[in-house]
């Protein structure tokens, strides 16, 4: 049951983000579309704000696998930030070429940090 809860903890830490960055983005695209730009060539306020509520999202999927972990909450957050790391690296392969190579390696990049930063409020918080 442990094994299950683990996963499951881990799916809902993904899922959260998952959700939160799809909702966000398809907002966006839809209501500023020209605030946006295209894939191909975002606007800059657009890729600030992108790398800023995706580092809230992965943080709050962070915050929601350690809420959610029994045992230590800590490996359950780091597991999901390799997940996190491995697929972002995926993502920036599959739009080589699309996107400036900068923002792809900094979405790579900040997307774990993200996950983790939002493990340890929750960690700190539940030691307060």
């Amino acid at each position: 049951m442990l094994i299950v809860r683990a996963f499951l903890a881990l799916l809902a830490g993904f899922f959260t983000m998952a959700l939160l960055v799809g909702v966000v983005t398809a907002a966006l695209m839809k209501l500023t579309p020209e605030w946006v730009g295209t894939v191909a060539n975002p606007r800059s306020a657009y890729v600030l704000f992108n790398i800023i509520y995706s580092f809230i999202a992965a943080a709050a999927g962070g915050y929601v696998t350690a809420w959610l972990a029994q045992g230590n909450p800590l490996i359950h957050v780091l597991a999901l930030a390799i997940v996190v790391l491995l697929l972002a690296a995926l993502s920036a392969l599959q739009q080589r070429g699309l996107q400036p190579i900068w923002y792809q390696l900094l979405l790579v990049a900040i997307t774990p940090i993200g996950v983790f930063a939002g493990g340890m409020l929750r960690l700190q918080i539940f030691r307060l």
